[in-house]
């Protein structure tokens, strides 16, 4: 007899936690498949100190194949999933199509960042859900106040200098606290003009910081924040955004070259694909996580609303916390599906939360105490090394590195502006010139969040740029997915007069390799709605253009 079949779509929080309980409990009796399109579980509350070079990046993702023992990765995102077939329809790094069948499915496909309707934002801002776009904010802030330094006019001194969170939640939050501390350590030892200082505004159209914790943790923060010089402003928001700057619906406009989208989430436009009931966007399910009317369907994590037993009448926050602990109980319903053990219903105890502020600050409420300072400091990092499914040696190991020493702020150039734009379908994947696929409203399948727009629109699998890219193309690489630049040209960057900058011969990796073949004028042809590559155009599927990079080089 055939071992039963799992799938899970997605590894977030629920669905990485989901997938490592029916490990340890299935011990083989079922195949368990996990579709998601890197092959990292990324912990995504300490994702602020990887942009203020805190971290390095891999501390703060954990190796999916190496941590899931009986568990089969499939590297893909959803693109469609047919309930009365139980297949889920998925498309690969590569572009490659692919389908799985399931006996039981799990959609823990997350959120994705909201959008709201404001002039120039798509265009000019970005978001901070994936680790790329936490790599992009730390080498272009770094590069901001380098060419501050070099500028002799004032007015451009500040414009570089000044940096917009708009979004005064967790990350919003997080993300200021550790921007001025970074930005103010770089300041040290930059010959800025005299007086001048690296300015961080945080907004909020909300009436205090962390509207969504407790009133005394609210003020902890705030207090930190003006103290340490950030320029707080509560019911205020973005009315526009420009190429030189925001205007705020104060009327006020403030000259900017960074606009950081930190407003919140909403759950992935995959489980509206489904046609099942919603509950503002999110899946309907009972309280032991199964869709009614679909027993071999369960959600959890983001994409699911789950009843709130503790609070009748409503449905649990999408949270972190409630998302790993959805996902165990959901491993437990899914083996009792299967006659192993017995159904539980989903309840939950507030175990309190914590906000990292940077330094030894921090605001937190464990077990219900109110904590402010070292002490709540050293409650915060504790939680997120217990947390932490991995790397907790590595991360106490740059903690106490990063005490001691001072960071490394220099601009490593990997990510470029136009590869992690606001309307990505998949922050987790910085998008690259020539990445094969199909634009796939439905959004992302990673845990991590994400954002409506679909994937780049299919391209050529050897689509790759090169030294004057309008006569002649380089070759893919070897073994690179969707056609990647060639051999030694670090992280894909674009030809001569792309956004962005280019892989000239003083950059890391070299030029071109010559004498490549050239490519017919078929083959150079952009698609129908896609403009001819140039200076504001980015090659590729990608159809922004990004003037909030001036400077890229």
């Amino acid at each position: 007899m055939s071992r039963p079949r799992i799938v899970i779509v997605g590894a977030g929080f629920a669905g990485y936690r989901t997938a490592q309980t029916l490990s340890k409990t299935a011990k083989g009796r079922a195949e368990i498949i996990l579709l998601n399109p890197t092959d990292y579980f990324l912990y995504l509350p300490l994702l602020p100190q990887v942009a203020a070079g805190i971290l390095e990046p891999r501390r703060v993702t954990v190796s999916l194949t190496g941590t899931l023992p009986h568990v089969r990765l499939v590297l893909g995102e959803a693109d469609r999933i047919d309930l009365d077939g139980r297949q889920v329809h998925y498309t690969g790094p590569e572009g490659e199509e692919g389908t799985l069948t399931y006996d039981r499915l799990v959609l823990a496909a997350g959120s994705v960042n909201k959008l709201l309707p404001i002039p120039g934002v798509a265009e000019h801002a970005h978001g901070f859900r994936g680790l790329p776009e936490a790599l992009y904010l730390r080498d272009h802030v770094t590069r901001q106040v380098e060419l501050a330094a070099a500028t002799d006019d004032p007015e451009r001194c500040a414009s570089r200098c000044t940096f917009v969170v708009v979004g005064a939640g967790y990350t919003g939050t997080e993300v200021a606290a550790h921007g001025q501390l970074f930005t103010d350590a770089q300041v040290a030892k930059q010959p800025l003009r005299t007086g001048m200082r690296p300015r961080w505004m945080l907004l909020d159209i909300a009436e205090r910081v962390l509207p969504e914790l407790d009133e005394r943790l609210s003020r902890t923060a705030d207090t930190v924040l003006r103290e340490r010089g950030v320029d707080v402003r509560m019911g205020t928001s973005v009315k526009e955004a420009t190429p030189d700057g925001v205007l705020l619906t104060d009327g006020e406009f403030v000259d900017t070259r960074t606009l950081v989208w930190c407003v919140g989430v909403r759950p992935d436009p995959l489980a509206e694909s489904l046609g099942l009931p919603l509950e503002r966007g999110r899946l309907l399910v009972d309280p032991h996580l199964q869709v009614p009317g679909r027993p071999e369907v369960f959600a959890c994590g983001d994409a699911a609303a789950v009843p709130d037993l503790e609070k009748p009448g409503s449905y649990t926050p999408m949270t972190a916390q409630h998302a790993w602990r959805q996902g165990k109980v959901c491993a437990q319903n899914i083996a009792a599906s299967f006659g192993d053990g017995e159904r539980r219903a989903y309840r939950h105890k507030d175990l309190g939360f914590v906000v990292d502020l940077g330094g030894v600050k921090a605001a937190a409420n464990p077990l219900g105490v109110n904590l402010s300072g070292a002490a709540a400091g050293a409650v915060t990092r504790g939680y997120h090394l217990a947390a932490m499914p991995g790397n907790r040696v590595r991360v106490a190991a740059d903690w106490l590195l990063d005490a001691v020493l001072p960071r490394q702020a220099v601009q490593l150039g990997l990510v470029r502006s136009w590869s992690v734009p606001l309307d990505t379908a998949s922050p987790e994947m910085a998008r690259v010139p020539g990445r094969p696929g199909t634009d796939r409203p439905s959004g992302s399948t990673s845990g991590s969040t994400s954002d409506e727009g679909g994937r780049p629109a299919t391209a050529h699998s050897d689509d790759a740029p090169g030294k004057n890219r309008a006569h002649s193309e380089d070759a893919p690489a070897r073994n690179r997915p969707g056609g990647e630049p060639a051999k030694n040209q670090p992280g894909g960057e674009p030809a001569r007069n792309q956004p962005g900058g280019e892989p000239a011969k003083n950059q890391p990796g070299g030029e071109p390799a010559k004498n490549q073949p050239v490519r017919g004028t078929s083959d150079l042809a952009p698609p129908p709605d896609q403009p001819e590559p140039g200076p504001d155009v980015a090659p590729g599927p990608v159809r922004r253009t990004d003037r909030f990079t001036e400077g890229d080089a």
